[in-house]
């Protein structure tokens, strides 16, 4: 009998908190039977508990992609604190590498000790993060003048460090929660479109409320540009609280059984490599599904596997309780991690994501500047469709519509799996009746239609197409916003398909971690690509103070990088066609996507 049949009654949850919601496997195969009564009462807490960590998962989603909203203020450090295009870059470019960086850490610890202790940890990164950001901006503006550019720069990239290890811990907690407690759900994909669209949403509303809210007036009263000190202060108290709240609630339900089922499913596949407890008279080969008969004689790597099946399955004599299901969860979780790593799917995948969302958040952290460069400077405060926080929100607003819409159309649309963990289908192996019966539109379809939507507002913008025509931006920021979400929305969804969701969080986060160094390289392709624009505008002007130097306008400031952009996107959708249609891809392997 496999574990996940003594623990149908028990469920898991939360490894903190697993022995207060519910009894442990061992314990409850040493029980009596529950009455119904208490079977009900058990069952009404697990989804009270559920849907309670689900609203704060979405709650802290909503407020903590702050780190969005760089552009309502970027320009700020450029002309309060006399930052250069590459300092400022470096800004967003280190908080873009704390975002993503520790990612895979964060997962890690997320899968294995449950997601309440990262929500934790953000609320201090973001209190001591912005607290320190604001601080500094008020202490640069008063001594700008004596030292331009230079008092406050290193601290301030301290700051944005911590801000943006605190997106990360709080992005992780939030998704993981959804997408493990909604994991066998038929509509787990806009579950987990939920936090990752709220996630999108926060930049929106948080941009309105600092330039409607927190702004600064001008000489004649009217409204100016984002008050940067009142903002950061605002950040900083709002995310602690949120953060704070997701420390007391966030939980995985039921978590046991879910490896309990994963174990089940993994001795089915007879796979060894990497996710397989099996007899040692199998070996994988590189494809899922595929068994190779080998000598009798069983390898290093095969009798490594049977101790850890054996100490599995025989873990209640040796374990107890939390013990046996630790020790469980732990050994699942590794092997699964290999075999994902293994997987040369999983590199194409990744590098179509880098090659993708690089670019996107290279013209998200730079776009306030790029809205300068549209008219001579002398025009510019006459330009109608030029604002940084108008098109903040429209990337917002966009981004949150695909993300939704793409969460929504990929329940009905694509195909879905028999299961919710590792894929292991043969090749060639029988679809279900609905996948035969239904029109069906693969995810990966999705993501190359989006991503070649976000190309599309790249090359509108390196064509020069805007230029002097502020009111044509729209196409580009809402092109590129929509791209932008939907990528974002979709790589999580398949890879909780592709690769279960028991070990999500560190899969993702792996996986996410490849846009920071996507962004900081085309953040540094722009910067220099600006900065010579800026060089050649002065020589023409005939301009020899270095203030003029920090500051461009015409295409030359822009055309070049984008148009790489836009080519580095078309690269990614190759990349993904290959890992889907490719010679041992998606399609070749079985595996319903």
């Amino acid at each position: 009998m496999t574990g996940a049949a003594l623990s149908r009654g028990g469920g898991g949850g939360d490894d903190d908190d697993a022995s207060s919601v519910h009894s442990s496997p061992a314990s409850s195969f040493r029980s009596d039977s529950p009455s119904p009564s208490h079977r009900r009462r058990r069952h009404a807490l697990l989804i009270t508990t559920r849907n309670v960590s689900f609203l704060a998962a979405v709650l802290a989603a909503l407020c903590g992609g702050s780190i969005t909203a760089f552009s309502l203020y970027g320009h700020l450090f450029q002309e309060r604190l006399h930052y250069s295009q590459y300092q400022v870059n470096g800004v967003s470019s280190i908080a873009s590498f704390s975002l993503y960086l520790p990612v895979p850490l964060f997962g890690y610890i997320c899968d294995r000790y449950g997601p309440a202790r990262l929500s934790g940890a953000a609320a201090i990164l973001f209190g001591a993060g912005y607290g320190l950001a604001a601080g500094i901006y008020k202490y640069g503006t008063q001594s700008a003048a004596a030292r331009p550019g230079r008092g406050s720069y290193t601290l301030m990239m301290v700051a944005f460090v911590l801000i943006g290890v605190g997106t990360c811990a709080l992005y992780i907690c939030s998704i993981a929660t959804c997408a493990k407690n909604f994991g066998k759900g038929k509509y787990r994909g806009l579950a987990l479109a939920a936090p990752i669209t709220a996630i999108g949403l926060s930049g929106l509303w948080e941009s309105q409320v600092g330039s409607r809210l927190l702004y600064e007036r001008l000489p004649d009263g009217s409204r100016g540009d984002v008050d940067c000190f009142l903002f950061f202060i605002f950040l900083a108290v709002l995310l602690f609280f949120v953060s704070a709240i997701g420390f007391f609630t966030m939980k995985v339900i039921d978590e046991q059984e879910l490896i309990d089922e994963a174990v089940e499913e993994l001795e089915r596949s007879g796979l060894l490599d990497g996710s397989a407890f099996s007899s040692s008279s199998v070996r994988p080969q590189s494809s899922y599904g595929t068994l190779q008969q080998i000598d009798p004689e069983p390898t290093q790597e095969d009798t490594e596997t049977s101790r850890l099946l054996d100490a599995t399955k025989h873990s209640d004599d040796n374990h107890d309780g939390d013990e046996a299901a630790t020790f469980k969860k732990n050994q699942v979780l590794n092997a699964e991690t290999r075999r994902f790593l293994a997987d040369n799917t999983t590199w194409l995948f990744a590098a179509g994501f880098f090659l993708a969302i690089g670019p996107a958040e290279a013209f998200i952290n730079n776009m306030g500047t790029v809205l300068k460069t549209l008219y001579p400077p002398t025009e510019l405060q006459l330009a109608p469709h030029v604002s940084a926080a108008t098109h903040v929100s429209v990337i917002c607003a966009t981004s949150t519509a695909a993300r939704l819409i793409v969460g929504a159309l990929t329940d009905i649309l694509a195909p879905s799996p028999a299961t919710q963990h590792f894929q292991f289908p043969s090749p060639g192996a029988p679809q279900t009746m609905l996948q035969r019966m239904r029109f069906s539109v693969s995810r990966v379809t999705f993501i190359i239609f989006f991503a070649l939507l976000l190309s599309l507002g790249m090359a509108v913008l390196a064509s020069g197409a805007v230029q002097n025509h502020g009111e044509r931006f729209w196409i580009v920021s809402s092109s590129i916003g929509a791209g932008y979400g939907a990528l974002f929305s979709l790589a999580p969804i398949i890879v909780t398909i592709i690769w279960g969701v028991e070990n999500f969080g560190t899969n993702w986060g792996i996986i996410a971690t490849f846009p920071a160094v996507g962004n900081a390289l085309w953040g540094a392709v722009y910067s220099a690509v600006y900065q010579a624009g800026a060089a050649k505008s002065a020589d023409r002007a005939g301009a020899g103070d270095s203030e003029s130097d920090l500051f461009c306008y015409g295409s030359q400031c822009y055309s070049a990088a984008y148009w790489g952009m836009a080519g580095s996107v078309w690269f990614a959708c190759a990349l993904i066609l290959w890992a889907w249609r490719g010679k041992g891809g998606w399609t070749a392997r079985g595996i319903v996507i």
